[in-house]
């Protein structure tokens, strides 16, 4: 088997996998607020590559942890990932209509529904944290949480899509922009990485080197889809193409040009393979997908 098919077999495999955890976690027995789960099952099985779950399943897997405390902590990150998408999709936000080639959640429901879909969505995945069925140690439950609300919050995801809304019409240099990218996309990757590692009950070193490799791979992949949106159209994109320049966003493509910017993601697809290296053969896979990220198409 070659790389490319085995990187293409383990990625399928980890969003099947973490799609049936979902499924399971989302499918509660007579639930009181039916509405809601529906609105919450369709932003979060909706597709998508689930490149955040792999990244939490591989990286378990370098310290040999049991599939279950890997599933189930993939599915948190990605209800993360869900419930960030459905409230950027809203008008107050971006605005969107498509999402992975079909409505948004507020235009296929309501904004109500979807505010709510995402708040709910946002607290099932701690909840699956906290759970001793994700691991039965409660210092490794705590660490998780942890990481996943600074990852998440006002330090990271949040405040990063603050500071994209605060920076329409504004000057902004590459190293602002690199900040807000650090924190709206690339610490979400990192926490994905590091998850595994804290599964594992890894030295600070380990985990160190997988945060770096999230944050470097998360910093290329929003290039990439900032590229999308200025080269791309929406049958690739899955979503509308063009908002950037449009709303006056600040990204390195504006800034640095078209070339600029597939150079800087070259680069640090470069900086994330090589934190890698003290992992050695077992990181083949985390390295395939780094090297195939500047070819990304959606």
């Amino acid at each position: 088997m070659t790389a490319q098919d085995q990187f293409s077999a383990a990625l399928g495999d980890a969003a099947v996998a973490v799609e049936a955890t979902m499924t399971d976690l989302l499918t509660p027995p007579d639930p009181a607020a039916p509405l809601l789960w529906q609105a919450m099952r369709y932003a979060a099985l909706s597709g998508g590559k689930r490149l955040r779950p792999f990244f939490v399943l591989q990286s378990a897997q370098l310290f040999g942890v049991s599939d279950q405390p890997a599933l189930r902590t993939a599915a948190a990150v990605e209800m993360i990932h869900a419930y960030s998408l459905v409230h950027d999709d809203l008008p107050a936000m971006d605005d969107d209509d498509l999402r992975r080639g079909q409505p948004t959640v507020h235009r296929h429901f309501d904004e109500a529904t979807a505010i709510l879909a995402g708040d709910a969505l946002q607290t099932l995945a701690f909840e699956v944290l906290a759970d001793p069925a994700t691991h039965p140690a409660a210092e490794v439950r705590a660490a998780l949480v942890a990481a996943l609300a600074r990852a998440s919050g006002a330090a990271g995801m949040a405040g990063g899509q603050m500071l994209d809304l605060s920076a329409a019409g504004t000057d902004w240099d590459a190293v602002s922009v690199q900040q807000l990218q650090s924190m709206k996309t690339a610490a979400m990757f990192a926490v994905a990485c590091e998850s595994g590692a804290i599964l594992g009950q890894a030295s600070d070193d380990q985990r160190a080197a997988l945060r770096a490799f999230g944050v470097n791979f998360g910093l290329a992949f929003q290039i990439t889809d900032d590229l999308m949106d200025v080269t791309g159209d929406a049958g690739e994109a899955g979503k509308a193409v063009g908002k950037d320049a449009a709303q006056g966003k600040a990204t390195l493509v504006e800034l640095q040009g078209v070339e600029g910017a597939r150079e800087i993601a070259a680069r640090f697809c470069h900086n994330a393979v090589e934190s890698l290296d003290l992992y050695g053969d077992k990181a083949d896979l985390l390295c395939e997908i780094t090297r195939r990220i500047t070819d990304r198409r959606a």
